[in-house]
């Protein structure tokens, strides 16, 4: 593969300054272009060190517009960063649409450097880079361009780049002390990052191998094959393709159309006195644990969806009544923002995933994608229909990085909605609650109901499941709630308890 790149190839200075003009002029007006269609492009750069590609960066810099192009390098993990999944810092990096990001190294960087350093398997870098695909078609399919490009030079000409760098005062700054780390293992890199970049070069996501031992060559090949696939994503038509769906749909006849939801006994509840006290010691006791999980750096993501009127916010309520203020957050989720409309939908909720020990409860979350945007039109079926899988590799990430991840679906009946729907109207302090759109939102709620069976069939998982609570009498799901929350984070602390404590254990539950 890389046989390509050490050909010699070279551009005299003549050519180079005769051809620069025209591509600086054609790339603003392709990045205008851009701008006007939305459409966000991240532009990986990567390759063997030496290779020169600050400079490359620097030139894109006086080429393009930089009121439209952002630039990051990842090099150190910031302390926020350590705490979290490690895409969280990927997500925040993406261009809104229209906008240009460029990356250096990416998520590309950790998994070639932990292969190179023995600190992960041939089979860990292949789940690594099957990740790594499924990410760039999640986003190249909600509209993003990818343009990666890899530079390359041959074993003598890095080792005299090196060499110059090094002795140079005015390179010495570019020297990080891992620069010069792989040119001493050249071929073993080879041969990884050759692996690599045939796993991860898609057709939606191409690699471009660059020749970088001539300066001119390599920066007016970047310039170019950038343009063109500028020109070739403006130029392309939208794809007709339709994601598919794989839950069958219901048939017509009444006794067929049973749903989950249906299964949830809703006459269930608690008397007043045994409710007073299992909120008094469940929260008691809630409070102990989640403060035992910040000290373990065990975080926990809460999501809480359901019918309007389906007691969400009383149940959080409850629950954050027994958690000091500084350890959670609470994120209410309504219509997206323009600045969230402008990236993947999935960027929001990324932003708001907490610091190690912490909490984040999401009142609503990406589970609109498959509820109220499917229902109401407001997603393409393209859209909603891959949402599904999308949502299961957002939620595996999180569970992989050490997060507690729980999913409530509260349920009521359609006629407990209608009278707390009238309570709402006729009570003063309650008015706020209810809208125009709540009872439109009820004229559908046999279309709800098989969303809510379709999400739940395809994204209650093993590391993430649904609980779905039976709502129409409200202290005994409050109970509920705080009963499941309190059990799944005793056991999740106490198996650490057993992980970190013996290590026989420790390796007999890894196999």
């Amino acid at each position: 593969m890389f046989e390509a790149a050490k050909l010699g190839r070279s551009i005299s200075k003549e050519t180079y300054k005769d051809q620069i003009p025209d591509l600086r002029t054609e790339l603003l007006e392709v990045q205008r272009r851009l701008r006007e269609a939305k459409i966000p492009v991240v532009v990986i750069i990567s390759g063997v060190e030496g290779a020169g590609k600050g400079e490359v960066v620097n030139r894109l810099g006086e080429w393009l517009d930089t009121r439209g192009v952002q630039t990051f390098a990842f090099w150190d993990e910031t302390d926020e960063e350590r705490e979290r999944p490690r895409y969280w810092r990927f997500w925040r990096t993406l261009p809104p649409r229209g906008e240009i990001s460029i990356l250096f190294g990416s998520w590309y960087m950790a998994p070639l450097h932990y292969r190179m350093t023995g600190r992960c398997s041939d089979a860990e870098l292949d789940g690594e880079l099957s990740r790594i695909t499924d990410f760039e078609r999640m986003l190249t399919e909600d509209g993003a361009l990818f343009i990666k490009f890899w530079f390359h030079l041959p074993k003598d000409v890095q080792k005299k780049r090196l060499k110059k760098l090094k002795r140079s005062d005015r390179s010495r700054w570019k020297m990080l002390p891992q620069k010069g780390e792989f040119s001493t293992h050249y071929h073993r890199f080879e041969r990884v990052a050759e692996h690599m970049i045939r796993e991860t070069d898609i057709g939606i996501a191409p690699w471009y191998m660059i020749e970088a031992t001539d300066e001119r060559y390599r920066d007016l090949t970047v310039g170019r094959t950038l343009l063109e696939a500028m020109k070739a994503r403006l130029d392309a038509p939208k794809s007709a393709a339709t994601a598919a769906s794989y839950t069958p749909s219901l048939p017509s006849d009444p006794n067929a159309q049973m749903t989950v939801l249906d299964h949830v006994d809703l006459s269930q509840s608690l008397a007043r006195d045994i409710y007073k006290s299992e909120l008094k010691r469940l929260q008691g006791e809630l409070n102990k644990l989640v403060w035992k999980a910040y000290q373990k750096k065990r975080s926990c993501v809460l999501v809480f969806e359901g019918a309007d009127a389906g007691g969400k916010g009383g149940a959080i309520r409850r629950l954050v009544q027994a958690i000091d203020s500084r350890l959670y957050r609470t994120i209410p989720i309504a219509a997206p923002t323009d600045e969230e409309k402008d990236h993947h939908y999935l960027w929001r909720f990324w932003r708001h995933i907490p610091r190690a020990g912490r909490l984040t409860v999401y009142d609503r979350s990406w589970y609109g994608r498959v509820l109220v945007e499917r229902v109401e039109n407001f997603a393409t079926a393209d859209e909603w229909k891959r949402a599904y899988s999308e949502i299961n590799e957002f939620e595996q990430q999180l569970v992989e990085s050490g997060i507690i991840v729980l999913k409530f679906w509260l349920h009521i009946s359609e006629d407990e909605q209608l009278a707390r729907f009238k309570a709402r109207e006729e009570t003063p302090y309650k008015q706020h609650k209810i809208t125009d759109e709540d009872w439109r939102n009820r004229e559908k709620w046999g279309d709800y109901k098989l969303a809510v069976n379709e999400m739940v069939l395809r994204t209650s998982t093993d590391y993430a499941p649904w609980t779905l609570i039976p709502g129409n009498d409200k202290p005994f799901a409050r109970i509920e709630v705080l009963k499941t929350v309190h059990d799944t984070l005793k056991a999740a602390l106490k198996d650490d308890d057993v992980r970190h404590l013996s290590p026989c254990k420790r390796v007999s539950k890894r196999s």
